[in-house]
């Protein structure tokens, strides 16, 4: 495998696994849009996954 393709697998791959960290604690809705740290924390890690599927 290209090792481009790789380093771009291993980024989403990683995004996903920090935002099921960051939702896996039994968190709710609610608390998300009341914490604006886990918002943003969730927003950079979508934006890694789209710009590494580019």
């Amino acid at each position: 495998m290209d090792k481009y393709v790789y380093s771009c697998l291993y980024d989403i791959l990683s995004s996903i696994d920090e935002i099921d960290d960051f939702i896996s604690a039994n968190r709710t809705y609610d608390y998300y849009c009341s914490s604006r740290i886990l918002q943003r924390a969730i927003e950079r890690n979508l934006e890694i996954i789209a710009e590494a599927m580019i």
